[in-house]
């Protein structure tokens, strides 16, 4: 199982950003695909998760209504759309994954991509 995070970037407050997770080595219907992310000096972080099957979606409080979560299982991707973007969202996002799971806590995920630095700054 692998993951690759990209589209990271620097954007200025209230632009928008596209996140993208690639996988191999697995099948994306039976994986659950979260979105986690660390500030410096912070814990990482919850931000969304998509589930299998029919994709249910979580969302940290902090980033609903502005962030949404989508998935290809063809194409074994799924992305992170992030709009109205602040600077406390500036952090290195990861995307992880775990089959069948069904919470959107970094300890249930196993399979780790490595991150991509999102800068929000005027």
């Amino acid at each position: 199982v692998q993951l690759q995070a990209s589209g990271g970037g620097l954007v200025q407050p209230g632009g928008s950003l596209r996140l993208s997770c690639a996988g191999s080595g697995f099948t994306l219907d039976y994986y659950a695909i979260g979105w986690f992310r660390q500030a410096p000096g912070k814990e990482r972080e919850a931000v969304s998760c998509i589930f299998g099957g029919d994709g249910p979606t979580y969302y940290a409080d902090s980033v609903k209504g502005r962030f949404t979560i989508s998935k290809d299982n063809a194409k074994k991707m799924v992305y992170l759309q992030m709009n109205s973007l602040k600077p406390e969202d500036t952090a290195v996002y990861y995307c992880a994954t775990e089959p069948w799971g069904s919470a959107c806590q970094e300890g249930e995920y196993v399979y780790w991509g490595q991150g991509t630095q999102v800068t929000v700054s005027s």
